[in-house]
């Protein structure tokens, strides 16, 4: 198997402690080096001791050895630093949101095509088999007509002032950090785009904390919370004529909780619907998202989401804060 050597920009703490491991992990992969500003990657050589640091991001994109770069960055720094990345012949894989405007998306599209090489969203949850499982039993008619889905997603940073997430010269807010989950997964599941976007959103110091999202899709009525000042919660739930389908764990299975799959059915006769509950301990979607990478980098196996698909997701954010003024 070709080992895809993969390159990190950046040491920021999600590198260290997810996806720098996974990249370790996954098979066909190997996490080469791991460019700092402040020289210090031994987060990284904790797990992978012959990991090589690079003193700036330019230093390592020049590294003939790096065939694939992970970019954890500020979200406003994501498309400037794919640009550089494909120029340089690196396959990408963009922290989310990898742009901060829909169409910001296009030049990254355009450079794709014309290098040849691999650019997508760090959208981890499309691998992890309770999604691919929820949009098989979605669209397969396992609840019937779909009539409305709902989604939460919520955490509480009011305290880490200092957090990128808090500030909106980084990219900050909620919805740029955690609507896409909110937004795109039922766009994964569904396979269709909201026709219809209202909101409500709460600011503090420039960045969304709260935000109610309403939407009417083609065939279904969608809404969703997301909020950085609220006790941590997540679920997605799908509710057709005929069942409901909820995941208790939709987005970080393993922290928040087990993944798991609850499907209600109707049963014929009118007795008591019939439940089935899927469980998925110990998957890591981080890995299955690197491996799945490296096999289309190696093999040119479809890719579960591309560039067009993020861009749709950064559309619908982009409508919701058009709706909320």
């Amino acid at each position: 198997m070709q080992t895809v050597n993969w390159g990190i920009l950046g040491a920021a703490k999600f590198a260290r402690q997810h996806m720098g491991p996974a990249i370790h992990a996954a098979a066909g992969a190997r996490l080469y080096g791991v460019a700092s500003r402040s020289g210090d990657i031994s987060g990284f050589t904790a797990f992978a001791p012959d990991c090589v640091g690079f003193d700036s991001y330019d230093a390592l994109l020049a590294s003939p050895e790096i065939d694939a770069v992970y970019i954890p960055l500020p979200n406003h720094l994501h498309v400037e630093w794919a640009e550089k990345a494909l120029r340089a012949g690196k396959h990408v894989l963009c922290e989310k949101p990898i742009a901060m405007k829909a169409d910001e998306i296009d030049a990254l599209i355009a450079l794709r095509d014309e290098t040849g090489l691999l650019c997508a969203e760090a959208y981890m949850i499309v691998h992890h088999p309770q999604w691919q499982r929820a949009r098989e039993i979605v669209q397969s008619g396992g609840i019937g007509d779909l009539v409305l889905v709902d989604a939460v997603f919520s955490y509480d940073n009011s305290a880490e002032t200092d957090n990128i997430r808090n500030k909106p010269d980084t990219g900050g807010g909620g919805i740029p950090d955690i609507g896409v989950y909110t937004f795109g997964s039922v766009r994964f599941v569904t396979g269709e785009e909201p026709s219809e976007v209202d909101a409500q959103i709460t600011w503090e110091n420039g960045v969304d904390v709260f935000a109610h999202v309403t939407a009417d899709f083609p065939s279904f009525r969608y809404s969703s919370v997301t909020s950085m000042r609220m006790h941590p919660r997540q679920e997605v739930t799908f509710q057709g004529r005929d069942g409901v389908l909820k995941l208790t764990a939709p987005f970080n299975p393993n922290v928040f909780g087990e993944a798991r799959l609850h499907w209600h059915r109707n049963t014929h006769g009118g007795g008591a619907p019939s439940v089935t509950v899927e469980r998925w301990p110990g998957v890591n979607h981080y890995v299955l998202q690197v491996e799945a990478f490296c096999r289309t980098v190696r093999e040119g196996a479809d890719y579960p989401t591309t560039l067009e698909f993020a861009k749709g997701t950064q559309a619908m954010i982009d409508r919701v804060f058009e709706a909320a003024g």
